[in-house]
């Protein structure tokens, strides 16, 4: 819309402040207001770079409430710049629905690039990259994650994961339960930070590590896992999914066999896993 500012959508660093560009600090500069996820944190970087732009907080619990206002101040001419509190906004973050309203009242929404957790972890992991489903934070409860998981083992393409610390051993241990202990994965952890490290083997062995290791239940993680594969390990995945619902009603040998039966997947794969 002629006369309207722009929503400027901008990465920050997910842990190297290097990693910023010229055009996002520029752009955070000149804008009239920051909104930010956590103003504390946002703040922090802002001083870093001797920004003094005022910052609006935006969160979950306040966006609907305060997207109307932002985009008025939009239509009345000034830019907004967007940020989470570290790497690409709206990725796990905040942010959709203040870039939906803008877009509907014809504001222009442009992107700064930079940073992402998830496109650093895929670069680096060496698991197939021309095809991903990116699932961010599963459920925290034990049972919604373990169903979700299971509605994931067939998929073809790399799965890719946010985790927190105090859930990483128990996510992996459901990991290697539904799609199999052999699973090829890799565990990013605290990326371009001091401490960074990224593990790979099968999901049983990423389990191992991380429970011998109190450091490696430490930090922000990025969790990679190989996609079924298109031919027998597809086979075996959907069966290992039937068989988990299966049992749920009958003795696991007649589920295993029923799951065998519908899937194409060996009996004994089946009934073997647990």
């Amino acid at each position: 819309m002629q006369g309207s500012g722009t929503l400027f959508v901008v990465a920050t660093p997910i842990g190297n402040l290097g990693d910023i560009g010229p055009r996002a600090l520029d752009t955070l500069r000149a804008a009239a207001a920051i909104c930010a996820e956590d103003t504390r944190r946002s703040g922090q970087l802002l001083a870093h770079f001797g920004i003094a732009t005022p910052l609006v907080a935006l969160h979950e619990h306040n966006e609907d409430a305060i997207a109307q206002k932002l985009v008025a101040r939009l239509l009345a001419g000034e830019s907004l710049a967007l940020v989470s509190d570290a790497g690409t906004p709206l990725v796990s973050d905040p942010g959709f629905r203040l870039v939906r309203a803008a877009r509907a009242a014809g504001v222009k929404v442009s992107p700064v690039p930079g940073a992402s957790a998830l496109i650093a972890a895929l670069s680096v992991a060496g698991l197939p990259s021309d095809r991903f489903a990116f699932e961010g934070f599963l459920p925290a409860k034990a049972s919604a994650r373990r169903e979700r998981l299971q509605g994931l083992v067939a998929e073809p393409r790399t799965l890719i994961f946010y985790e927190s610390s105090h859930r990483i051993a128990e996510t992996l241990a459901d990991m290697a339960q539904a799609f199999g202990g052999e699973r090829p994965a890799v565990l990013a952890r605290e990326l371009t930070k001091l401490f960074e490290t990224v593990l790979d083997g099968s999901l049983a062995e990423l389990l191992a590590k991380v429970e011998a290791d109190a450091d490696q239940r430490k930090g922000e993680f990025v969790l990679l896992v190989q996609g079924a594969g298109e031919d027998a390990d597809a086979k075996v995945a959907e069966g290992l999914r039937l068989y988990a619902k299966l049992k749920e009603h009958l003795p696991p040998s007649t589920a295993a066999k029923l799951a065998a039966e519908l899937s194409g997947a060996p009996r004994k794969a089946l009934y073997g896993s647990e």
